[in-house]
């Protein structure tokens, strides 16, 4: 079933850590300034870093079943939350629940030019595993990151 009383307990508590995280993001977004966010995000480290860490790091089929449905409870929470929710907020919240069962990503964070200025998106993976914030623009230059 689709409504949250037929899903498993398990899917449940996952959908209500999702949402305890999403507003834990946005309210953290919002009141403080995003160094201060950020510092309690990972090690700041260049896209090229970033992306040799993922090649090298090997993540087990448990922890890339788990990175999954964190990303889809995330996203389910996020299109259903009383609160704006977006790319950046989902790949803090989903960083944070993946981080709490010792599993280590990476938050991407782009930008690209558009006619009115610039166009912002944040996308979190695992190796072998696109979390949240996906599919991601071809058109986005990765500017920061955090491991």
């Amino acid at each position: 079933m689709n409504t949250f009383m037929g899903m498993s307990g398990a899917k449940r508590s996952l959908l209500l850590e999702a949402i305890v995280w999403l507003a834990l993001a946005r309210a953290a977004l919002v009141l403080f300034p995003f160094r201060m966010v950020a510092a309690h995000l990972g090690e700041v480290c260049s896209p090229a870093v970033a992306a040799e860490r993922i090649n090298q790091s090997i993540c087990d089929s448990r922890q890339t079943d788990t990175a999954k449905a964190v990303g889809w409870a995330v996203r389910f929470m996020a299109a259903r939350a009383p609160f704006r929710a977006v790319c950046l907020q989902q790949g803090v919240a989903a960083k944070m629940m993946l981080r709490r069962r010792g599993i280590q990503s990476a938050l991407h964070f782009g930008v690209a030019r558009n006619a009115a200025g610039l166009d912002a998106h944040a996308w979190l993976n695992i190796p072998g595993a696109k979390v949240t914030g996906y599919p991601v623009g071809s058109e986005l230059t990765e500017v920061a990151c955090w491991y």
